[in-house]
C-alpha cells in the first residue's frame, strides 16, 4: 500500500493511506458464524481478528457513518481492538487522515501506542503541547484529558488542519470538571469523526459528558444514550470476561472520633452511614487486625489459583499512599516478596506497572491510578482496601480483574462487608446509563454517593478539642463473612484460619461458572452440616440442648463479669476480646464447644493472673 502527504500543519508531514480496492464488509460473517468470544486473544489490541461483538459493532457504526458514535463495553471485552480495527477501515476508506486519542492517564497513551502498533497504526504517545507531531512517522497521536484542557485551542487547530477522528477513550472523564468538558468541546468540536469508548457509562454526579446525547424517559429524567452497548452480563454469557468471586470480611471496630468519643460497631451490621463509614474507615486502618487478616486470607486464594494459573498475580487497590505503604510492608512480612508499589500517574510508576504485568510476582499495591483502563491480565486475586465507593469506580475497580486469557479463570475479590460494597458486588451485571437529573431517593436507579469521603472531612469541633484529639482507630478484628457469586449468597461467618473459611478459599483456580457455584453450594453445605454434627455431638442425652446452651452462656456471662471488674473493661470488650482468640460467632449464635473454649480460656487466665 502507497502513501501520500496530504496536508503539513503543526504536526508536520501526515500520511494518508492510497488508493486502495473497494474495502470489504466487515463483521458480517465474524458476528454471524463465530463464537462470541473469537479469537481469545483479540481484546489486547491485535486487531486484525475480531470478537463476535466487535464486528457487531462495526456492522452498525458502517451503516450510516455518525460523526459522533459511543460504544460501551464492560472493563475487559477489547474496546481498543474494536476503536483500531474501526480506525484502521476510516484510514483504508480515506474517510480519515489523521487519529487522536484522548486517555485519562500517562500509563494509558503508551498503552494505546503499543496496542496501535500491533494492529499497524502509528500514534506518538510522546507527543507534548506545542511540539511537533513527528512528521511521516504517525498516523497521530495520544494525549491525556488533562493536556488537553492545559490548551484546548491549540488542539483545537490540529483538529482542523486535517480530516480527524478523535477517540476518547473513557469518556465519563469528560465531565470531571467544568473546565474539561468545555476544553473537549472546543478542541475537538471541529473533528470530522468521534469515537466515545466507555466501560462505564454513567456517573455519580450530573455533570454532563461531552458529545454524548441526553434523551428523556418517562419519568422526565434525561439518560445518556448509547449507540452500542455489550455489557457485562452478556460477555460473560459468551466467556469473553471472568466471572468474580467476592469474598466478604466483617469484624469488630473500634474507634475514637476527633471530640474524644470512643465508639465501636461491626462491619456487616446495618447501622446508620456515618457509623458504617466509620467503622469500614477502622477497617481500612493498617495497624490494626482487619488489614492483615484479609491480606493472609487473600495471599492464600493466590497462592490456591496459582496451582492452576502460575503466574496469577494480585491487585491490592489502597486508598492513599500512606495506606499503600504500610499495606505493602505487611504483604512483605507476609511473603518474604516485596511488592510492586504504584502510587501515581508517573512514568516511573507506569514502567513499574508494565513490570509487573510482564513478570510473574506475586503483588501489586495501588493508589487508585490501577483502577481504570491499565492491562494487567494476569490479575487475578484483588483486595478492595479503597474508601471509594461510587458505581462508576467500583466498576472500573473490578475491570481490572475480569480480564479472561482461558477458559475457567475466576477473579476473587476480597472487601469489607459494608451493604454499599455488598449491593454493588451483587448488582455487577446491572446496566446504567448517565442520569443528567438528580434521580430522586425513591428511585431505584439513584447512585449512591461516596459517604465515606463525607466521614473522612474534618469534623466540626473547637481548636481545643482539635488540639486535643484526632481520629484514631483504636482496635479491629476480622472474621470471614460470606461469598457473594453471581448474584447469590454463601457461607456463613467463620472465624479466619478456619477450616469453615480455607473451604472457600481453596476452590480451585479453573472452573467453569457452573462448576463454582456447584461448589459454593456443596461447600456451604458442608459447613451446615459440621455445624449441626457439632452441636449433635455436644447435646446431653437427658437434657434439650438449649438448657444446655442457657447454662453454658449464664456460666460465661459470670466469668466476663468477673474478668471486666478485674480489668476495668466493659464487658463488650472482654467478649469481643474472647471471639477474638478463641474464634466463633456472637454468644447468642455460639455452640457448646465454642462457649466451653472461652470458659476455659477465661478460668486458665484469671488462675494465672493474666
Amino acid at each position: 500500500m502507497s502513501y501520500q502527504v496530504t496536508s503539513t500543519s503543526d504536526f508536520g508531514e501526515i500520511p494518508a493511506f492510497g488508493p486502495t480496492p473497494a474495502p470489504k464488509p466487515v463483521g458480517t460473517f465474524a458476528a454471524e458464524h463465530l463464537s462470541p468470544s473469537y479469537p481469545e486473544r483479540a481484546a489486547r489490541g491485535t486487531a486484525s481478528k475480531l470478537r463476535a461483538w466487535q464486528a457487531e459493532a462495526l456492522d452498525l457504526y458502517f451503516e450510516t457513518e455518525p460523526k459522533d458514535f459511543l460504544a460501551a463495553a464492560t472493563p475487559g471485552a477489547g474496546k481498543t481492538a474494536f476503536a483500531l480495527r474501526l480506525a484502521s477501515e476510516l484510514l483504508a476508506r480515506r474517510a480519515i487522515d489523521r487519529i487522536t486519542v484522548v486517555a485519562p492517564t500517562e500509563h494509558l497513551k503508551r498503552q494505546w501506542a503499543d496496542a496501535a502498533h500491533r494492529a499497524g497504526i502509528r500514534l506518538n504517545p510522546e507527543f507534548k503541547n506545542g511540539h511537533a507531531f513527528g512528521g511521516r512517522r504517525f498516523n497521530g497521536v495520544v494525549v491525556t484529558y488533562a493536556q488537553v484542557a492545559v490548551r484546548a485551542s491549540m488542539h483545537r487547530q490540529l483538529t482542523e488542519s486535517a480530516r480527524t477522528l478523535v477517540i476518547l477513550d473513557e469518556i465519563h472523564h469528560g465531565g470531571d470538571a467544568l473546565s474539561w468538558g468545555d476544553a473537549i468541546r472546543e478542541a475537538f468540536e471541529p473533528a470530522t469523526r468521534r469515537l466515545s469508548l466507555t466501560g462505564t457509562p454513567f456517573r455519580s454526579d450530573t455533570a454532563p459528558i461531552p458529545f454524548v446525547t441526553y434523551l428523556r424517559d418517562e419519568h422526565g429524567i434525561r439518560l445518556s444514550r448509547t449507540d452500542y452497548n455489550y455489557g457485562y452480563g452478556r460477555a460473560l454469557e459468551d466467556g469473553v470476561v471472568r466471572p468474580v468471586l467476592f469474598l466478604a470480611y466483617a469484624g469488630k471496630m473500634r474507634w475514637r472520633t476527633k471530640m474524644g468519643e470512643e465508639f465501636e460497631a461491626r462491619l456487616g451490621q446495618d447501622d446508620t452511614k456515618d457509623v458504617t463509614a466509620q467503622a469500614w474507615r477502622t477497617a481500612l486502618a493498617p495497624e490494626g487486625d482487619w488489614i492483615p487478616a484479609v491480606l493472609a486470607a487473600a495471599d492464600k486464594r493466590l497462592t490456591e489459583v496459582r496451582h492452576s494459573i502460575p503466574d496469577a498475580g494480585g491487585l491490592v487497590i489502597a486508598t492513599d499512599q500512606f495506606v499503600a505503604r504500610a499495606y505493602a510492608a505487611l504483604l512483605h512480612k507476609l511473603t518474604g516478596e516485596a511488592p510492586t508499589i504504584v502510587l501515581s500517574d508517573e512514568k516511573e510508576s507506569s514502567d513499574r506497572i508494565q513490570r509487573f504485568a510482564d513478570g510473574d510476582s506475586r503483588w501489586m499495591v495501588a493508589v487508585r491510578m490501577v483502577s481504570e483502563g491499565v492491562d494487567v491480565p494476569r490479575l487475578s486475586v484483588g483486595v478492595y482496601a479503597t474508601s471509594a465507593s461510587t458505581p462508576l469506580y467500583f466498576a472500573q475497580a473490578i475491570g481490572r480483574f475480569v480480564r479472561a486469557r482461558r477458559r475457567g479463570e475466576t477473579a476473587s475479590i476480597f472487601l469489607p462487608s459494608v451493604p454499599m460494597l455488598m449491593s454493588l458486588a451483587s448488582q455487577l451485571e446491572l446496566e446504567r446509563d448517565h442520569a443528567l437529573d438528580k434521580v430522586t431517593e425513591e428511585d431505584p436507579a439513584a447512585l449512591d454517593d461516596d459517604p465515606l469521603d463525607d466521614a473522612n472531612r474534618e469534623e466540626k469541633a473547637s481548636d481545643k478539642l482539635q488540639d486535643e484529639f484526632t481520629w484514631q482507630a483504636l482496635e479491629s478484628d476480622a472474621n470471614f463473612d460470606r461469598v457473594l457469586f453471581d448474584g447469590a449468597e454463601f457461607g456463613f461467618a467463620a472465624a479466619t484460619g478456619s477450616d469453615e473459611e480455607l473451604d472457600f478459599l481453596g476452590i480451585p483456580g479453573i472452573l467453569e461458572p457452573d462448576q463454582v457455584r456447584d461448589l459454593l453450594q456443596q461447600r456451604q453445605a458442608r459447613q451446615s452440616r459440621r455445624t449441626a454434627t457439632t452441636a449433635a455431638s455436644e447435646q446431653l442425652p437427658d437434657k434439650p440442648l438449649y438448657r444446655t446452651l442457657k447454662e453454658q452462656r449464664s456460666v460465661l456471662n459470670g466469668l466476663v463479669g468477673m474478668r471486666a471488674k478485674l480489668s476495668g473493661d466493659p464487658h463488650g470488650h472482654v467478649h469481643a476480646e474472647l471471639r477474638r482468640i478463641c474464634g466463633g460467632p456472637a454468644v447468642a449464635q455460639a455452640t457448646v464447644t465454642q462457649l466451653q473454649a472461652r470458659i476455659d480460656y477465661l478460668r486458665k487466665t484469671m488462675h494465672s493472673g493474666r
